[in-house]
C-alpha cells in the first residue's frame, strides 16, 4: 500500500439503494472539500468506474440532497468488477485523475469488491454500510434500515386496520432475502401474532396450531409478517399453505416490496449517514484505510474490510425470545 498522503477521493454507491446514501455522499464531498481535498463521484458504482463514468463535485453537487431517497450517483450491482480486467480498467480510469482514495457505500458485495480492489491496487478504501437489510456486523444500524422499517411500519398499521374491519388473516411480506431484521422490528413494532425469518427455523405446523387456537377464542385478525428470505418461502407460499390447512380463515396475502426501498430517509438515517460520512473521510486523511465505518454504542468502530465481509449481523436469542412471548 502506498504511503502517499491522500488528496483526491472518489465517492460511489453500490448494490441496492438505501435511503439516507445522498446525506452520505453529501457528508463525504463537504468533508473532503473542507479539507482542501478534490473529490470526484462515480455514476452506477464500480460499472461507472469501469466505463470512466467519473465527474469532479464540489459543495454545489449535493446541494439539497440530504432529504431526498435513492442516490443522485445512481447504482448497480457489476459483475465486471469481480474479473481481473475489469477492476484494471478501474484502477486505470482513477490513476489518470490522480483519485487515491476511495469511499464505497453499499453492502455485503459491494465491500467484497473494495476489499479485493484495494489488496490488489495502492487505493485504500473506506465502506459505508448502506442496506436496508441491516445485516452486516460491525455497526448497531446500517444507513436506510431504520427508513425501510418505518416505511414497513406505516404499511401494516393501514393493512391491520382492513384486517380488523373484515376479520381476516393477512400474511404480509417484507424485504429481507437474507437477514430477517425488518421482518423482526416490523412484526414486533405492529403487534405481528407471528413472524417468520430466515434465521429461525419455521415451524408450519405449530403456527396452524396457534392460528386455530386463536380461531376458537374468536381471535378472528391475524397479522403474520414475513421475510421474502424465510426458509419456507415468501408470502405467497406461507399464504397457500395456510389457505389450505385453514380453509375456514378469511387469508389475504400483501407483499410490500420495493416500496421499502424509497421515499425521504428519516432523521435517524440523515444523522447516522452524515456522521459516517465525516468520518469514512476522516479515516482517509489519518491513514485509518481499508475499514468499514460503523457505530456501536454511539461511538464509531472501524472494522477491517477483511473482517466486515466475513461476518455478519445475528439476530439475538433474546429477540427471537420477545416475539415469541409477545405473540402469545
Amino acid at each position: 500500500m502506498s504511503a502517499k498522503k491522500v488528496n483526491k477521493i472518489a465517492v460511489l454507491t453500490s448494490g441496492g439503494d438505501a435511503p439516507g446514501m445522498n446525506a452520505a455522499i453529501r457528508a463525504v464531498v463537504r468533508t473532503g472539500v473542507y479539507h482542501g481535498l478534490e473529490v470526484f463521484g462515480v455514476t452506477r458504482g464500480y460499472n461507472g468506474m469501469i466505463d470512466d463514468d467519473i465527474f469532479e463535485m464540489d459543495s454545489k453537487s449535493v446541494a439539497n440532497i440530504i432529504q431526498r431517497g435513492g442516490t443522485i450517483l445512481k447504482t448497480a450491482r457489476s459483475k465486471d468488477f469481480f474479473t481481473p480486467e475489469g477492476r484494471q480498467k478501474a484502477y486505470e480510469n482513477l490513476k489518470k485523475r490522480g483519485i487515491n482514495g476511495i469511499v464505497v457505500i453499499g453492502g455485503d458485495g459491494s465491500f467484497k469488491g473494495a476489499q479485493k480492489f484495494s489488496n490488489e491496487f495502492d487505493i485504500p478504501c473506506i465502506g459505508l454500510p448502506g442496506t436496508i437489510d441491516k445485516d452486516i456486523a460491525g455497526s448497531d444500524f446500517t444507513i436506510g434500515f431504520d427508513t425501510a422499517v418505518n416505511t414497513a411500519v406505516e404499511a401494516i398499521d393501514k393493512i391491520r386496520d382492513t384486517a380488523d374491519a373484515h376479520d381476516r388473516l393477512f400474511v404480509v411480506e417484507v424485504m429481507g432475502r437474507d437477514a430477517g431484521y425488518i421482518a423482526l422490528h416490523s412484526g414486533i413494532a405492529t403487534g405481528a401474532e407471528n413472524i417468520l425469518i430466515p434465521e429461525s427455523k419455521t415451524d408450519m405446523e405449530a403456527l396452524v396450531s396457534a392460528l386455530t387456537e386463536k380461531e376458537k377464542r374468536k381471535k378472528l385478525v391475524n397479522l403474520i409478517v414475513v421475510a421474502e428470505g424465510d426458509e419456507f418461502g415468501g408470502g405467497n407460499q406461507v399464504g397457500d399453505f395456510l389457505k389450505q390447512r385453514l380453509p375456514n380463515a378469511d387469508i389475504r396475502v400483501c407483499i410490500l416490496g420495493h416500496i421499502q426501498r424509497g421515499g425521504a430517509p428519516s432523521c435517524l438515517d440523515r444523522l447516522i449517514a452524515s456522521r459516517m460520512g465525516y468520518h469514512a473521510v476522516e479515516c482517509l486523511l489519518n491513514g485509518t484505510h481499508n475499514v468499514m465505518v460503523g457505530i456501536e454504542d454511539n461511538k464509531m468502530k472501524y472494522t477491517p474490510l477483511d473482517n466486515a465481509v466475513k461476518a455478519k449481523q445475528k439476530i439475538s436469542e433474546e429477540w427471537l425470545k420477545i416475539v415469541k412471548i409477545l405473540a402469545s
